[in-house]
């Protein structure tokens, strides 16, 4: 967490007001510059079950979101942003539908809304994914992770932590979370609650909106990227982290223990949609000004 002030009250009370109660939170300050060490030393005041850490420099949003699973302790792990909501009963019916789950399953998350600066529901008509694959084999939970992906509101579900490890975690580039779930799907079956128990904020603070550019976002996840300078830059802001993504996509299941013919399935598939996704993209972008040329 970076500068979240703004909602940081919300967002810790959506959390320890929940009726499951025998979980520790764990608080990583990013080297703040607002109100947020004072807010969470006062939250650290009041509730044994949090324990804060502070940055002295910014390690980037992906270095931050890891640090904190390196420092939980529990057999189950869920990430949490400082601007986010958590509906009550969130955390104890994840907890008790993973209790039960067999051990194939290494994701638990309910169904999520948007909401805005006020915590207003918004956007009835932004597609809010379904990410629930039960599948027996890697490369159709891969396809169907892929297929549907968009928000990855799924990330803030409830994960085995044994299967979180064997993981790259969150990578330090745009839509890393994409990977993230494509590895845990090749682990094993991800279930989705059909309750909406989850509110994601849309906001002006959020990374893909507070970042102007392409380098303004690769530094938000990555700092050691300062000086970094596009040589084309218009060509590189739409090519590139696309690129990057498909090729993370062909990273992972090469490093994901997996057997000759599961690799070939979950490569073929994984490429397959995203190059037809990346197809689709660059044509609703460019289209346009190719018809106006031509009615020129």
């Amino acid at each position: 967490m970076y500068n979240g002030a703004n909602y940081l009250r919300t967002a810790l009370d959506s959390i320890l007001q929940q009726d499951f109660t025998d979980f520790e939170l764990i608080i990583s300050d990013n080297a703040s510059t607002d109100e947020t060490a004072l807010i969470c030393q006062e939250y650290v005041n009041k509730d044994k079950r949090i324990r804060y850490f502070r940055k002295e420099s910014n390690i980037g949003a992906a270095g931050n979101f890891n640090r904190v699973f390196t420092l939980a302790r529990s057999r189950y792990f869920k990430w949490a942003t400082h601007d986010d909501i958590h509906l009550p009963g969130f955390l104890r019916l994840c907890v008790d539908i993973l209790d039960k789950a067999p051990p194939s399953v290494v994701l638990v998350s309910p169904r999520a809304e948007i909401i805005n600066e006020d915590g207003k529901h918004i956007k009835e008509d932004w597609h809010i994914e379904n990410l629930d694959t039960r599948r027996p084999r890697a490369y159709q939970r891969v396809a169907d992770v892929l297929n549907n992906v968009d928000w990855a509101t799924s990330q803030f579900g409830l994960i085995r932590s044994d299967a979180l490890r064997k993981t790259q975690l969150i990578g330090r580039f745009e839509a890393s979370d994409y990977v993230l779930l494509l590895e845990l799907a090749v682990l094993g079956e991800i279930w989705e609650i059909p309750e909406v128990l989850f509110q994601r904020r849309y906001h002006s603070g959020i990374s893909t909106i507070a970042n102007k550019t392409q380098v303004d976002l690769l530094q938000w996840f990555d700092p050691s990227q300062k000086n970094k300078r596009l040589i084309f830059p218009r060509m590189e802001a739409a090519f590139k982290p696309r690129i990057k993504l498909g090729l993370e996509y062909v990273r992972s299941i090469m490093r994901m223990r997996l057997t000759p013919k599961e690799r070939v399935f979950c490569l073929g598939t994984a490429l397959s949609i995203w190059s037809l996704k990346e197809t689709k993209r660059l044509w609703g972008v460019y289209w346009p000004h190719i018809k106006k040329i031509f009615v020129a």
